[in-house]
């Protein structure tokens, strides 16, 4: 089976009030995955950061510009969120960290499959461990990084055990709803990839490959150190182990 790729995706990352963060996690599985989608979005993955309680990150994607503008517009003016905005936004300290992304080559980001998460009231387990690594670039994401993006990084991910990845790149669209700010004059590529479970994470950090055949070649693209998340996906994320 065949499964969209949206070509517009968001990564947020919201700061919460200590303590909030499983009040917020429930809310939006249960209000804010069928509504968002009955706009014409996708949710990708929602994560709790393993590092920081008080982090909640998710991805939300989009067929294009056009219709991110479409859905965020219905979402936002509609009844769902008149009904639970207060309640959202009184765990946030702020939802303002967000990058506007696109695949970095065909397919090269998540399919959007319903069937991969689980119902509200299933009671699953969150499966598996995902790193979401943004590494912020000197310049927009030129063929040469892409290639070694394919080439090195992407095998060397594999062979340390990641069982799915994606790849992203900045969009450089303007921001289309101002509404929701996105953060702005940045190049980004940005990896996400899914492990087993915390021991098979843990191993392909204590692994070698990395720094030695990836990180002294990419150094070159990079401004500043890379920001890697390690997060638990919630019960119900379409992106898991």
């Amino acid at each position: 089976m065949s499964y969209e790729y949206p070509q517009v995706v968001e990564l947020r990352q919201y700061t919460l009030h200590p303590g909030r963060r499983d009040a917020l996690i429930d809310l939006f599985n249960r209000e804010f995955v069928e509504s968002q989608e009955a706009e014409g979005m996708s949710v990708l993955g929602q994560f709790w950061d393993l590092d920081d309680p008080d982090r909640f990150i998710w991805l939300r994607g989009f067929a294009d510009m056009a219709s991110r503008a479409r859905g965020l517009s219905g979402f936002y003016g509609g009844p769902v969120w008149a009904a639970h905005r207060d309640a959202a936004n009184a765990t946030m300290i702020d939802s303002d960290d967000v990058l506007l992304l696109r695949p970095a080559w065909n397919a090269a980001g998540f399919a959007h499959d319903p069937a991969r998460r689980a119902a509200h009231d299933d009671g699953t387990a969150p499966r598996g461990v995902v790193d979401v690594t943004v590494f912020n670039l000197n310049d927009a994401a030129g063929p040469a990084l892409l290639d070694f993006c394919r080439e090195r990084m992407t095998p060397v991910l594999r062979r340390g055990g990641a069982l799915e990845q994606g790849w992203y790149v900045t969009e450089p669209s303007p921001n289309n709803f101002p509404r929701l700010p996105v953060r702005e004059g940045e190049s980004v590529l940005v990896g996400v990839a899914v492990f087993k479970d915390l021991a098979a994470y843990d191993a392909f950090l204590a692994d070698e490959s990395w720094k030695r055949d990836v990180a002294p070649v990419l150094a070159q693209w990079l401004k500043g150190k890379p920001d890697a998340r390690k997060l638990l996906p919630t019960a119900r994320s379409a992106i898991h182990a």
